[in-house]
C-alpha cells in the first residue's frame, strides 16, 4: 500500500511542481509588470520550482493526502489599483487554464491516447491543472478568488464587509474541504472540460 501510494506519488510529483511553478511565476510576472519588484527581490520571479516549494504544503500533504500548495508569491497590493490587483490575481490561474489548451492540444495532434504511459502521463497534467484553476478561483481567503473578488467591489463597505469575511477564511477554506465541497465544484467543472476539448471520459476517474 504504501509502495504503491509512492509510486503515485513520483509520478504526479513532477506535473505538481512544474503546474504549481508556472501558476506562481504567472502572479510574480504580472505583478512586476505593473512595477511591484517583491517578488524579484525575494527570488521568486523564476521558473525554478525550487524557490515555490514548501516542504510542507508540496511535499508532505500531498503525499499523505494528495492535496497541497506552492508558497504564496509575496505581492505588494498597496501599490496596485484593483484593476491590476485583479489581474495579478487572475495570472495564476489563466496560466493553469493555458497549459491545460496546449497539453490538450498535444495530446489530440500526436494521438497521445494510443501511447498509453505517455497519454497518461498528458491526461494527468490536465487534470490537475484543472483542479489548481478551479480550486483556486474559489472566493474564498487566501485562495486568487478572494482577490477577483475583492478588486471588482466598488462600494468601500462592500470591500471592508469583505476584509472582515476573509478573517476567517481559512477556516471556512477548511472545513469546504472536510465536507467535500472541493469534488463538488470539480466534478461538473470536469464534466464540462471534457465535453467542450474532447478529452476522454475516464479523465473523471481522477
Amino acid at each position: 500500500m504504501l509502495a504503491n501510494r509512492a509510486l503515485t506519488f513520483l509520478f504526479v510529483l513532477p506535473i505538481f511542481l512544474v503546474s504549481l511553478t508556472i501558476h506562481e511565476y504567472a502572479h510574480a510576472w504580472m505583478a512586476y509588470r505593473y512595477g511591484d519588484d517583491t517578488a524579484r527581490r525575494m527570488g521568486r520571479l523564476t521558473l525554478n520550482p525550487l524557490a515555490h516549494i514548501s516542504l510542507f504544503g508540496t511535499i508532505i500533504l500531498p503525499f499523505l493526502v494528495r492535496f497541497g500548495w506552492a508558497k504564496p508569491i509575496p505581492v505588494n497590493f498597496s501599490i496596485l489599483t484593483k484593476k491590476q490587483i485583479f489581474k495579478v490575481a487572475a495570472a495564476g490561474p489563466l496560466a493553469n487554464i493555458m497549459l491545460v489548451l496546449i497539453l490538450t492540444g498535444a495530446f489530440h495532434l500526436f494521438s497521445l491516447d494510443a501511447i498509453p504511459l505517455l497519454g497518461d502521463f498528458v491526461l494527468l497534467a490536465i487534470l490537475l491543472n484543472i483542479i489548481l484553476a478551479v480550486f483556486n478561483l474559489i472566493p474564498v481567503p487566501p485562495l486568487d478568488g478572494s482577490r477577483l473578488v475583492y478588486a471588482i467591489l466598488k462600494s468601500p463597505k462592500a470591500a471592508n464587509a469583505y476584509n472582515k469575511f476573509a478573517r476567517y477564511g481559512i477556516f471556512i477554506l477548511i472545513a469546504f474541504l472536510l465536507l467535500g465541497g472541493l469534488r463538488t465544484v470539480i466534478q461538473p467543472l470536469l464534466k464540462l472540460f471534457c465535453a467542450l476539448l474532447g478529452l476522454p471520459p475516464d479523465l473523471l476517474s481522477g
